[in-house]
């Protein structure tokens, strides 16, 4: 190497890496079992929860884990009931899946959205495919969410949280 020439600079951290992602928790329920496959004559009507939540788990470190929380509570549309009774649940599904994220160079104003948007948005296919397949491993046709819009949740959530100006 000549005196000209300098050695190659290491190239900045990512200012986003997914450490790990797991199933912090999944509980499949079916409540009616046997009796609910022989009288199940339609596809259930599947009720949807979505929540994410974020936490820092380093001090001193931009390190946080993003919890994407699934709920999926699915219902015999065609059951009889008195209308005071819910319709007859076939199945609950509850789904923890989560990522350990390190943030690198990210200005704070940036940090939240990133982590509730950004960070879910890159859990969501996996978390999707548990759901779908723990579903139809269960014996029902497989629950297949549609893509959420985690920037529109992120900011209902924000709208929601805001405090109400009083005059």
């Amino acid at each position: 190497m000549s005196a000209t020439q300098s050695a190659p600079q290491p190239a900045p951290p990512a200012p986003l890496v997914i450490n790990i992602q797991y199933i912090k928790d999944l509980s499949f329920e079916v409540p009616g079992a046997p009796a609910i496959f022989t009288t199940l004559r339609n596809a259930p009507r599947v009720d949807l929860n979505l929540d994410v939540q974020a936490r820092r788990i380093t001090d001193g470190q931009d390190v946080f884990e993003v919890v994407l929380s699934i709920r999926a509570d699915a219902v015999d549309p065609s059951a009889p009931t008195n209308g005071a009774e819910p319709a007859a649940k076939v199945f609950v599904v509850e789904l923890a899946y989560a990522g350990v994220f390190t943030l690198a160079g990210i200005p704070a104003e940036t940090i939240e959205p990133i982590l509730l948007v950004e960070c879910p948005r890159l859990l969501f296919p996996f978390a999707r495919n548990i759901l779908s397949d723990v579903t139809r491993d269960g014996g029902f046709p497989p629950v297949l969410m549609q893509p959420i819009d985690f920037l529109a949740l992120w900011q209902s959530r924000r709208a929601a949280d805001a405090p109400v100006a009083s005059a």
